[in-house]
Order: structure tokens, then C-alpha cells, then sequence
């Protein structure tokens, strides 16, 4: 591929200090159409980020010299860039606290291409902006965000405000675990977020008015111990 053509790709920049990892996610994505670059510690992965300005991070916890969550508040601090998590640890407080600093996803290795390649478009699409006439589908729901109209297969689902704000949440996020803080703290408020079975009775709400099965739910999916995902399905 000539360098002009290189120069439309979407960059990913890996921060990660195993060099037999960096090498694998360099082919594995740049086989899958980005632009490559990597860093072995978190002074040179924040670096990189500020120089390159890449379309998506995937960050490593356990960096030698600066721990992961703190490579990732930093980069908050000044960017909005989708932040994936790669971690060996697959402790829910790992987790909990990943995604409550900010990133858009975590995967646990070793992980599989396929699932993470998914990961990283799903983090993609949520960055892009959305306008107030945004038409959120998945399978046979629809979110209409402009007019606050939700149908399924075509009819309209009456949802009540907390419902809907829940709702419109997950959807704007589509594809990103939403950790139980963030939801609570979004809808309810700060002073709500120990107050989990909140959402579990309106999640519970949620998935009998939207699923199919809603014992067995496919759009709004629960991440264990960690708060709640709501994904993107093909129309039926």
C-alpha cells in the first residue's frame, strides 16, 4: 500500500510491553486496514497519542513503569479517543475501575482477533458524533433519539422516563460497558450509586418490553459484576 493511500486508515496505537503482543496486534490490524504504532511504557504511549492522534487505544494494566489506569486518566485529561482495555487480570474491580476511568471496553487475554476487531469498531462508532436525528437500530428495536420514540417490529413501546433515560444512555454508548457507578450516577445521581438494584428493576423492565426472550436477553446483556452492555444486531 503506497503512503498516500496509508494516510485515510484509521490509526490504532498499542501501548503494551510485551513485544510478542505488539507484533501480533500490529499484523492482526493492520491486516484489517489501520495504520500501526506502538509504545512499550505509558510516558511513551501518551507521548505517541499527542503526536499521533490515533482513532482508537489499546492499553495494557500492567505496564512496568506506570500503571494502565493512570496512562488512561492522563489521557483523559485532554483526549476522548476509545480506549480498549488489554489485561491478563480479569478481576471485576480491575474492571470496574478501568471503565470508571474511562475506557470504552476491556478484553482479557489471551483474547480472540475476531471478538477484539468487533470491540474496536463498536468503540469507533461510539466516538463518532451523533446528531439530535440520531436513528439507533439492533434486531427489531429501534430508538428514534430526535422524537423519544421506541418501537419493536414497527410498534411503539411506551417506556417511562427512567426507562427511557436508561435507555437512551445504553444506546449512545452502544457496544461500551456502562459500569453500574456511570448508569446510576447518569440517571439517579451521585448519591445513588450504591443503589444497584435500582437498575436491576428497571433493566428487568427493559429487557421484558424490548427482548425477545427476556430471560435470555440479546440486546441489553449484562457484563457480571460490572454493569451492563446493549448491543448492536443485524434487522431481522
Amino acid at each position: 500500500m503506497s503512503t498516500e493511500n496509508s494516510k485515510h486508515l484509521p490509526v490504532a496505537l498499542v501501548i503494551d510491553d510485551e513485544p510478542q503482543l505488539r507484533r501480533l496486534l500490529r499484523v492482526t490490524l493492520e491486516a484489517n486496514g489501520y495504520r500501526v504504532f506502538d509504545a512499550a511504557t505509558g510516558p511513551d504511549g501518551i507521548a505517541q497519542a499527542a503526536q499521533r492522534q490515533p482513532d482508537v487505544v489499546l492499553l495494557d494494566l500492567g505496564l512496568p513503569d506506570l500503571a494502565g489506569v493512570e496512562v488512561l486518566k492522563r489521557l483523559r485529561e485532554w483526549s476522548r479517543v476509545p480506549v480498549i482495555i488489554l489485561s491478563v487480570r480479569d478481576g471485576e474491580d480491575d474492571k470496574v475501575a478501568a471503565l470508571d476511568a474511562g475506557a470504552d471496553d476491556y478484553v482479557t487475554k489471551p483474547f480472540n482477533s475476531g471478538e477484539l476487531l468487533a470491540r474496536l469498531r463498536a468503540a469507533q462508532r461510539h466516538a463518532q458524533p451523533q446528531g439530535a436525528d440520531a436513528m439507533f437500530r439492533s434486531g427489531d428495536l429501534e430508538v428514534d433519539l430526535a422524537s423519544r420514540i421506541v418501537r419493536k417490529n414497527g410498534a411503539e413501546v411506551k417506556l417511562t422516563p427512567i426507562e427511557y433515560s436508561l435507555l437512551r444512555l445504553l444506546v449512545t454508548h452502544a457496544g461500551k460497558v456502562l459500569t453500574h457507578r456511570q448508569l446510576l450516577t447518569e440517571v439517579w445521581g451521585p448519591k445513588a450509586i450504591e443503589q444497584t438494584h435500582y437498575l436491576r428493576v428497571h433493566i428487568a423492565h427493559l429487557r421484558e418490553k424490548l427482548e425477545k426472550k427476556p430471560s435470555a436477553p440479546e440486546i441489553i446483556l449484562t457484563e457480571s459484576a460490572v454493569g451492563y452492555r446493549l448491543l448492536e444486531l443485524e434487522s431481522s
